[in-house]
């Protein structure tokens, strides 16, 4: 049985572009979220990680989940699985880089090699629901 990875992400789109973030120290661009700490629920650790990362509230009261990726996890044992499970929420302030973050950025459908396996397969779903621009 691989080894499994339990993540949280938010998924802010924003003129036909997804909300994506680059940790210090890597190349690609990930979700913004991160992992639930014990005891924590899925939707109490992403308000916790979107603040920590970039700045902004999440207003508990809209968080609903959108859907679940596994993907293989990047630069991790081979067979390392990450299940990420994607919400959106409302939001106040301005998404700044915070923490590990270097740097955010709005992908388009055209920058799947800049993004990991997760994101790559969230950028292919919603470009082919048509909220995501293709390039």
């Amino acid at each position: 049985m691989p080894d499994v990875i339990e993540k949280v992400a938010w998924i802010r789109l924003e003129d036909g572009r997804l909300l994506a973030t680059r940790t210090r120290g890597r190349d690609l661009f990930y979700l913004p979220g991160g992992k639930p700490e014990p005891g924590e629920t899925h939707p109490q650790a992403l308000v916790r990680e979107i603040r920590e990362e970039l700045g902004v509230t999440l207003d508990p009261e809209t968080v609903v989940p959108l859907l679940t990726i596994e993907a293989p996890a990047h630069d991790k044992p081979a067979g390392t699985l990450v299940r990420t499970t994607c919400f959106t929420a409302d939001h106040t302030g301005t998404p700044t880089p915070c923490g590990e973050i270097a740097e955010i950025a709005y992908l388009t459908h055209g920058d799947h090699p800049r993004a990991s396996a997760t994101t790559r397969t969230v950028l292919d779903r919603l470009a082919a629901t048509g909220r995501l621009l293709r390039w």
